[in-house]
């Protein structure tokens, strides 16, 4: 019985912590605030960010940010064809930028969007 409650345990916990890791931005807009479309793609490979690594990023009025609440490897491989880091793509997006970076609390790509890299 020990056993039983032992896993359990343990499934619950990694469950609860696998979660949390995602970063998931909510997947239903807020009907109270406006979509907007962005370009989104790598920071480092394609929007000129400076950090380590590859993260997502959005642009917009020109601006390039980090973004918060997704992650690049949940929409799809960063290093296909038209990934992230070889393509900027379009996104529908909600949330705020605060201190820098872009909070998300929405994140759509966009199908067939994709442009190739020009460098």
């Amino acid at each position: 019985m020990k056993r039983y409650t032992l896993l359990g345990t343990l499934l619950v916990a990694g469950y609860i912590l696998s979660a949390q890791q995602t970063g998931k931005p909510i997947s239903v807009p807020d009907s109270t605030k406006k979509i907007q479309v962005v370009e989104t793609a790598c920071g480092q490979c394609q929007l000129g960010l400076k950090a380590p690594g590859c993260s997502l990023a959005v642009k917009i009025d020109g601006q390039a940010y980090f973004v918060d609440g997704t992650t690049i490897d949940e929409h799809g491989d960063a290093h296909a064809a038209d990934g992230f880091c070889n393509a900027v793509r379009k996104a529908e997006v909600q949330g705020t930028v605060k201190k820098g970076r872009f909070k998300a609390t929405y994140f759509r790509l966009l199908r067939n969007e994709a442009k190739p890299a020009t460098h």
